[in-house]
């Protein structure tokens, strides 16, 4: 396989956005195009991650990009894969440039969900389960990431102010993220008193629904050396899947899908979770972060919880996990949620990550899934 690299990276802001999907795919492509000090005629294929353009009454949105972006003959694959979208499009970018067939890849992911309303939102994340054995009963995301957390509490010695912690240090570290769409400090005591959603996670253990776009340039070595700008080397990648249903799995506190694509980027790397200096995570809810952390190899089972409540996954402390704030306090524009990890990680190793930069960090990791795990992609990086 040829060596991956990242060699641009661009975001929008995210949040509740006036632009239509079409427009903010094309704002963070050039922003990542720019990054990279390519020509948009340098770009081979395009990988596009989205989950509901229809709610902007906008699919097929590859050509919509690549014409926006002047390369209309350009191909593009649209890649749906629930939150997870993004994640899954990287790694397939990754392939297409590992594999020696392309030597520059755009991989963009969009969402614009926030103009539908609460109810049809959730409604239309609901599909992304196994809707007839779960959504179709009244199992939402919220409920389902609830019974989770339960047995989690029942299982290990854990407690609700436990996870709220974990919603502390998003949003700390969010705070320092100007793109972040919840910039705002909280408290244990915040979330503890905010709404219950569904027992035991309340509002503030909850991400927001979010729209945004995030694009990465992928590269093989040689081109990002010709180029000569900033690049990062994409060290493992792996992908892994899970019983679609929570009903059909073995155990509630763990998702095996990050298990198993966790295993194929470490191997694939030649390193071990202790390897690993930072970590952005899928963390929809506060307890996903939590079980995240554990599947990821960083902590034992059941030892995750403890982690968080002796601070050592603030950041700059053991090992910093989501230091752009995270889902929780980032944002989830779905299928740019992946990709907006990477464009962390690439400003974390190319020192443009400002006030939460990540000190001395050489390796970081991406961790991205689709519903409660059905799907799910590790990538790993290291800085050159």
């Amino acid at each position: 396989m040829k060596k991956v690299c990242v060699l641009g990276a661009g975001s929008t802001k995210y949040g509740k956005l006036s632009d239509s999907i079409a427009d903010i795919a094309t704002q963070a492509s050039v922003s990542a195009i720019e990054s990279a000090k390519i020509s948009p005629k340098e770009v081979d294929f395009s990988y596009i991650a989205n989950v509901f353009g229809i709610a902007d009454k906008q699919v097929h949105l590859g050509p919509v990009l690549m014409s926006n972006l002047g390369i209309s003959e350009t191909p593009s694959l649209s890649i749906e894969s629930a939150c997870g979208s993004g994640s899954v499009a990287f790694h397939e970018a990754w392939a297409k440039v590992a594999g020696g067939h392309c030597d520059c890849v755009v991989a963009t992911g969009v969402e614009k969900v926030t103009h539908t309303g609460t109810e049809w939102t959730t409604t239309y994340f609901a599909y992304c389960s196994d809707f007839y054995y779960e959504g179709q009963a009244g199992a939402s995301f919220p409920g389902l990431f609830a019974s989770m957390a339960r047995a989690y509490i029942s299982e290990f010695d854990a407690t609700e102010e436990d996870f709220a912690m974990v919603a502390v240090k998003n949003h700390d570290n969010g705070i320092l993220n100007p793109k972040a769409h919840l910039q705002k400090k909280i408290t244990v005591d915040d979330v503890m008193n905010s709404a219950v959603v569904a027992s035991p996670l309340k509002l503030y253990d909850c991400c927001p629904f979010s729209d945004g776009a995030s694009s990465v340039i992928l590269c093989s070595e040689e081109f990002a050396r010709a180029h000569g700008g900033n690049y990062i080397e994409v060290i493992g990648s792996g992908r892994g899947g899970s019983s679609s249903a929570l009903q059909g799995r073995e155990h509630m506190t763990t998702i095996p899908s990050t298990k198993i694509a966790s295993k194929q980027a470490y191997e694939m790397a030649g390193i071990s979770p202790k390897d690993v200096d930072f970590a952005e995570v899928h963390d929809c809810f506060t307890i996903a972060e939590i079980v995240d952390i554990e599947d990821l190899g960083f902590f034992e089972k059941g030892a995750g919880i403890k982690a968080v409540r002796e601070g050592r996954t603030k950041l700059n402390s053991d090992i910093s996990i989501n230091p752009s704030g995270g889902l929780k306090s980032k944002g989830h524009p779905i299928g740019a949620t992946g990709i907006g990890q990477v464009v962390e990680v690439y400003d974390q190793l190319t020192g443009a990550a400002g006030a939460r930069t990540v000190k001395d960090a050489k390796i970081g990791l991406t961790h991205n899934f689709g519903a409660t795990g059905a799907s799910c992609a590790v990538n790993l990086f290291a800085s050159v």
